[in-house]
């Protein structure tokens, strides 16, 4: 039950695993962090399109809003500094959070595996940076 378990849960695993290794030097580089805030969206873009998802309007409206709104978190990161610019980071991060568990129970747009990876990803790397900062 346990290594089935474990087996099933790869995503989150691999996810934490690299959370721990990123952040366990200190504080994070900030700048590259932020520069994910806007490349994620646009892998999310990327697998829409390959998996043929993004045809609805509607869809694709949702997803380039999803960019938008985390370019400008990513701008508004990179216009302050100190503490401030890693809570604003942190949020944004949070906020894929959110964004990734969406996908997740859609099923749309990206691969589950993905979206399960990517949320544990960003709600730990979120709670590293808030920890590390405060």
């Amino acid at each position: 039950m346990t290594l089935r378990l474990l087996t099933h849960r790869w995503p989150t695993l691999l996810a934490l695993a690299l959370v721990f290794v990123t952040f366990v030097d200190g504080l994070p580089p900030t700048a590259f962090l932020a520069a994910l805030l806007v490349i994620m969206p646009v892998c999310y873009l990327a697998f829409g399109l390959v998996r043929g998802e993004l045809g609805e309007s509607r869809t694709l409206i949702v997803q380039l809003a999803g960019l938008a709104v985390f370019g400008a978190l990513a701008v508004l990161v990179a216009l302050t500094d100190g503490r401030f610019a890693l809570t604003l980071l942190a949020a944004g991060w949070f906020a894929h959070a959110a964004w990734d568990f969406a996908h997740h129970r859609s099923g749309t747009v990206v691969p589950q595996a993905w979206s399960e990876w990517c949320g544990v990803v960003d709600a730990a790397g979120a709670t590293a940076i808030l920890i590390l900062a405060w």
